[in-house]
């Protein structure tokens, strides 16, 4: 019985290292091409950095344009990803695209920190109506009907001019679409969040991982307008983030209300180079670099191996 037990774990050991010895040994050599979501560039360009340290043969391609672009390039068959920020609809379920759940965070609206009206919104927040009359009906036109005070200031309105999932999701929130939102159009989240900050009575909405820096702060020169979601008049002590670890914890305790999935579109299965890629991208390793970039939200465990499974 001793020897038989001895057997059985000099077998065990022998197969553990020969499995690890296949993995290490494994070669991979090709390229895999990505473009769309500005929300998503960030975290895939440090999943591609470090996948091509592993696989030096491996070349990664990755294009910001917005998650219109992503969409259109892998139906068309331009790209073998499209990072999405949204969810899928039907036309693009037709079309053959498989959306794979990858990532989540939350689109913030975004205003200078010079703003006149920056201590009423602090002190009081926004209503869900109040941002649909600002940013749908065009009810809202000025600061003073927004806060209910007096700085005699108009709103000057962002928007962004791609197709993109943080203007539809922002839109969602509100109960519309992207082209019901009224703004100057601007392009790309970088563009638009410089617009908003610059302008001191600018009015605008950023991508999770552009409002906030590496460190963790909201960029320089923003101020994130608190959402006023149990409609209480006052900005909640949990509705104000200063900070990247307040607003997860919201969005985790599912209390912040403009939050999304972010996708890769696929045409297709996944298969070969982008199915490791992805598969890279759910593991461990994928994730602990999704929590050291700090740039979007990493899918719970019991997630990610559902979507492991699924492909």
């Amino acid at each position: 019985m001793k020897n038989l037990i001895i057997g059985l774990l000099i077998a065990s050991f022998l197969s553990i290292s020969g499995g690890s010895a296949l993995a290490q040994d494994k070669v991979l050599e090709g390229t895999v091409t990505l473009s769309g979501a500005w929300a998503i560039y960030p975290i895939v360009v440090a999943w591609a950095e470090a996948f091509q340290k592993i696989y030096p043969k491996v070349k990664i391609d990755v294009s910001a344009g917005g998650a219109g672009k992503g969409a259109a390039d892998a139906i068309a068959g331009l790209v073998d990803i499209g990072m999405v920020s949204r969810d899928p609809d039907q036309a693009e379920i037709k079309k053959g695209i498989t959306p794979i759940y990858i990532l989540h965070d939350a689109v913030f609206p975004v205003t200078s920190d010079k703003n006149p009206a920056l201590a009423e919104l602090l002190k009081k927040g926004v209503k869900l109506q109040s941002w649909i009359d600002i940013y749908a009906a065009g009810l809202i036109t000025t600061w003073d009907q927004a806060i209910g005070s007096k700085v005699d200031k108009k709103i000057h309105i962002y928007t962004r001019s791609d197709s993109c999932g943080a203007a539809q999701s922002w839109a969602a929130y509100l109960g519309k679409k992207q082209e019901d939102l009224k703004g100057i159009g601007i392009y790309g989240d970088p563009g638009l969040l410089e617009a908003a900050k610059r302008d001191p009575i600018g009015l605008g909405f950023n991508n999770f991982s552009y409002i906030f820096t590496r460190e963790g702060t909201v960029v320089s020169g923003a101020k994130i307008v608190p959402i006023d979601s149990n409609e209480n008049g006052v900005a909640d002590n949990d509705e104000i983030y200063d900070n990247r670890e307040q607003a997860i914890k919201a969005i985790r305790a599912g209390r912040y209300p403009a939050t999304r999935k972010n996708y890769f579109f696929i045409k297709g299965k996944p298969s070969g180079l982008v199915k490791e890629f992805i598969e890279f991208a759910l593991s461990e390793e994928g994730t602990k670099i999704v929590d050291e970039t700090g740039t979007s939200l990493s899918l719970p465990v019991a997630e990610r191996e559902k979507v492991l499974l699924s492909i």
